[in-house]
């Protein structure tokens, strides 16, 4: 029976009372604070939510009213987020990173009264909005480390609400049970904004509904048991957290794991070895790097031992995919590489018991998925969208395949219109935006379809398969199809390259624009004796040109020849989502993008030989500067002087 058909588990709030009943003492959530884990029991868990929403209530918090959240990931801010729902309001989670037009933006939008806020950075960054934000009636701060001397009568400490919430569930001993029943599955639960990559991004209203069966889909399909561990550190206002760390624990009683720090991160992945895990693209392309990184710094006998092995998980890989059985040497060849190497990684990587492992928000380059697969990592596609509640298909444990998605997860009616964009029917998908009607009904036809935005196609075994965003799909001029994310995935493969951005819609040929990573270009750099000073002086460098032109023309042997790329530059800065470039999310905003550098792609095909940029650089304060330089174009008909590789 589903969570849904019952009154009392129709909410996420009312989730959280059920796992307090029947689990009290069992793990709920937990937290690292100053290197130890910190361990909060299912009953302990609720006990703290109903404090503060009683808290809230006391300071007038009432049925449809909007909270934010703004930091890394901590309990308490999952627990506020909880508390607002379990008194009919809705949680608006935002970009700890994001500057202050874009949280003033969000925060107005959504007409926010009451922000909790991780620590002193989140509160000064609220405080000097506060004047922008006309709704805004308190602040809440979690960590008081640095704000002891802070007047301003909008603060609350966080505890100081918990202890104002049991003098008023005291004085009102009814009121919470009351305002916890009267929740309903069809109540907005959150306002996720979608991470913006057309414009300013949009408030999508998620009901408790679309939140409990977008969970227990995924746990139908997937192999998870109550007390799985499962690591809290992506951006809370991403909706991919939501659906694990609150949807997915509450339906599944699983156990969200808070990091000491974003730097903490992988140390603590390590140390916790969680059940599952998700990430987007970027994190799995870091680690990949990581891994090359480690590999090329190696002494000789252990490079060489680790390229074996590699190579070997590799081809045994590509055999499995295509239904061919493996020799008997090469199952020794994997048995004596699971000792010496794929255990050792997946050790050093957090990932020794997790036991489905998933990649999101955007596609993943092919190559970076054999990797993980051959060396032992159950990593599957999972697609979704914010309007979908996260979740829309995903891939079971003996249909992984680089190429699709999987099928549609249960409950979920997945089909393709007549221009091929990929729509969706089922309980998951989100009511509408806020506040802004027009696009709702661009978005959602009459008939209650979805409309992604997506072009994909069913393959023959009905795996859903997405090329890349609708608008993004185009034609050479010879008709040839392009699609960028896919020629920039096999570019993002090599460590060097941190970003690409691919053109060449209505264009003879495709050309890219490159972002180096600064971190393994410049170990590159030194090992070679090569001086530099900045990442700009890094990039103009002739040396390094001739590197990257080395790792484009291997991206390129695995490209047929129309979509090979044959002009680049490299770019005298990283793409920031400060400076509109990417958005929250690591997703490039491709139309601003082209519009900023609009030159540079005209230089491309006039046959320049170099091009003058000006870069627009934002902060953090919102204040602008702008950056100028002549960049080269470098041709990969005519490569740069070989680069050797990293010895």
């Amino acid at each position: 029976m589903s969570l849904l058909d019952s009154s009392g588990t129709d909410t996420l709030p009312k989730l959280l009372e059920r796992n307090a009943r029947e689990s009290p003492k069992a793990a709920g959530i937990r937290e690292k604070t100053r290197g130890v884990w910190q361990t909060l029991g299912w009953a302990d868990y609720r006990d703290q939510m109903r404090d503060f929403a009683l808290g809230l209530a006391s300071l007038g918090f009432t049925r449809g009213g909007k909270l934010s959240v703004v930091g890394d990931n901590r309990p308490q801010l999952y627990v506020a987020q909880l508390s607002a729902q379990a008194l009919g309001g809705m949680s608006v989670p935002v970009y700890q990173d994001s500057i202050a037009s874009e949280l003033v933006y969000v925060l107005n939008h959504a007409e926010t009264t009451v922000i909790v806020a991780e620590d002193q950075e989140q509160v000064d960054k609220a405080l000097s909005l506060k004047d922008q934000l006309p709704n805004l009636r308190w602040i809440v701060f979690d960590d008081p480390r640095g704000l002891w001397g802070y007047a301003d009568p909008i603060l609350r400490s966080y505890e100081s609400v918990l202890e104002a919430g049991r003098a008023f569930g005291k004085a009102h001993p009814d009121f919470y049970a009351t305002e916890l029943a009267k929740g309903r599955a069809d109540d907005i639960s959150m306002i996720a904004y979608t991470s913006g990559t057309t414009g300013n991004p949009k408030g999508a209203m998620l009901t408790h509904r679309n939140m409990i069966a977008a969970a227990e889909a995924f746990l139908e399909v997937n192999e998870t048991k109550p007390g799985d561990n499962w690591l809290s550190y992506l951006p809370m206002a991403w909706v991919g957290d939501a659906a694990f760390s609150l949807g997915m624990a509450l339906a599944g009683k699983l156990v969200a794991n808070c990091p000491e720090s974003p730097e903490t991160v992988q140390r603590d992945l390590r140390e916790l070895g969680p059940d599952g895990t998700l990430a987007p693209p970027r994190i799995w392309e870091n680690m990949l790097t990581q891994m090359q990184v480690k590999g090329g710094d190696a002494s000789p006998m252990k490079r060489r031992i680790f390229d074996y092995f590699r190579g070997l998980a590799e081809r045994c890989e590509l055999k499995r995919a295509d239904g061919k059985a493996l020799s008997v040497g090469e199952r020794m060849g994997l048995a004596l590489g699971e000792v010496l190497v794929y255990g050792p990684v997946r050790d050093q990587l957090g990932l020794r018991n997790a036991r489905w492992c998933y990649t999101g928000g955007a596609p993943l380059g092919p190559d970076t998925y054999r990797f993980f697969r051959s060396f032992g990592v159950n990593l599957k596609q999972v697609y979704g969208a914010t309007e979908a509640s996260a979740l829309i298909a995903c891939q079971a444990d003996a249909e992984a395949n680089p190429n699709t998605v999987g099928r549609p997860m249960p409950r979920i009616d997945v089909k393709i219109d007549d221009r091929g964009e990929v729509m969706l029917k089922g309980p998951n998908v989100f009511v509408g935006y806020f506040k802004q009607d027009d696009i709702t009904r661009d978005t959602l036809t009459s008939e209650g379809w979805l409309k992604t935005g997506d072009a994909g196609f069913f393959d023959k075994q009905g795996h859903l398969v997405i090329i890349d965003r609708a608008k993004d799909v185009g034609k050479l001029t010879d008709g040839s199809a392009f699609a960028p994310q896919f020629i920039e995935n096999k570019l993002k493969f090599s460590p060097y390259i941190r970003e690409a951005v691919a053109f060449g819609h209505e264009k003879p040929t495709v050309v890219a624009m490159i972002a180096i990573d600064m971190q393994t270009v410049g170990t590159w750099a030194e090992r070679r004796g090569l001086p530099y000073t900045s990442y700009m002086d890094l990039s103009r460098k002739a040396e390094v040109a001739a590197l990257i032109a080395e790792e484009i023309a291997k991206a390129n042997a695995t490209l047929p020849d129309v979509q090979q790329v044959k002009r680049f530059l490299l770019l005298n800065k990283e793409l920031e989502a400060d400076d509109a470039e990417m958005t929250r999310t690591r997703k490039v905003r491709r139309r601003f993008v082209a519009e900023k550098y609009a030159a540079v792609i005209d230089a491309f095909y006039v046959g320049g030989r170099d091009v003058d940029v000006t870069m627009e650089i934002t902060f953090e304060d919102g204040r602008k500067s702008t950056l100028t330089s002549r960049i080269a174009i470098h041709d990969l008909a005519a490569p740069a002087e070989p680069a050797r590789q990293a010895a």
